[in-house]
């Protein structure tokens, strides 16, 4: 059967949340200035899977009208009653690089203790690129949950502030083969001879993947 706007209309007007989120999914098919009218009721849908489903894809539909999208995003990260909903909407504000949701991520950040939503807003806040972000990410580099601290590790070096070599050093020789090779990889974005000493010291890491990252950069 063939996918048109009308098909996924209709499938979108369904009393049926199943029929609703194949619609959502079919969106990927159409034209993304016709998706992009078309999924924004989706992400106010009654049922949070179809929501999260919208959501999810405003990180590439979203271009299409960022002032739009940053309405849409801002508003389910701050009022939906689903933590992956609001995850989702923070995913997307960083892959847009909507910079004006800056205050809000840091104000739900603080506001709720979810690690998933926190998980999410500290590893969009490295795409997002905002210099304000160094203090957030700092703090979250004291984060109890591990993947909260990684992801921090990652988006320090994403943000590329040198203000984060000094914080990274102690995480070179973490016991978790996977946040030292995070901390390699944000490393070697941070460039400069003062951690070129780090990299030829990782390069000979008893993780391979990590040695081998490390050498990448050198």
């Amino acid at each position: 059967m063939t996918i048109t706007p009308d098909s996924v209309q209709e499938l979108l007007s369904s009393e049926d949340f199943g029929q609703r989120l194949r619609a959502v999914n079919q969106m990927r098919q159409l034209d993304p200035a016709i998706a992009f009218r078309m999924i924004q009721t989706a992400t106010a849908d009654s049922n949070a899977r179809v929501r999260y489903a919208a959501v999810s894809q405003l990180s590439t539909l979203g271009g299409q009208d960022l002032d739009v999208s940053l309405k849409l995003l801002r508003d389910r990260l701050l009022t939906d009653k689903e933590i992956d909903v609001r995850a989702a909407a923070a995913d997307a504000i960083g892959a847009l690089k909507l910079t004006a949701a800056f205050d809000d991520l840091k104000q739900v950040y603080h506001e709720i203790e979810e690690w998933l939503l926190q998980f999410s807003i500290i590893a969009a806040l490295g795409e997002l690129g905002e210099p304000r972000s160094f203090e957030l990410l700092e703090e979250a580099l004291g984060s109890t949950n591990e993947l909260v601290k990684t992801a921090a590790i990652g988006s320090l070096g994403e943000l590329g502030d040198r203000r984060a070599i000094p914080l990274l050093m102690p995480y070179v020789t973490h016991p978790d083969w996977q946040v030292r090779h995070r901390v390699v990889q944000a490393l070697g974005r941070l460039n400069g001879e003062d951690v070129r000493s780090t990299l030829e010291q990782m390069a000979n890491d008893p993780s391979e993947a990590v040695a081998q990252e490390a050498r990448r950069f050198l």
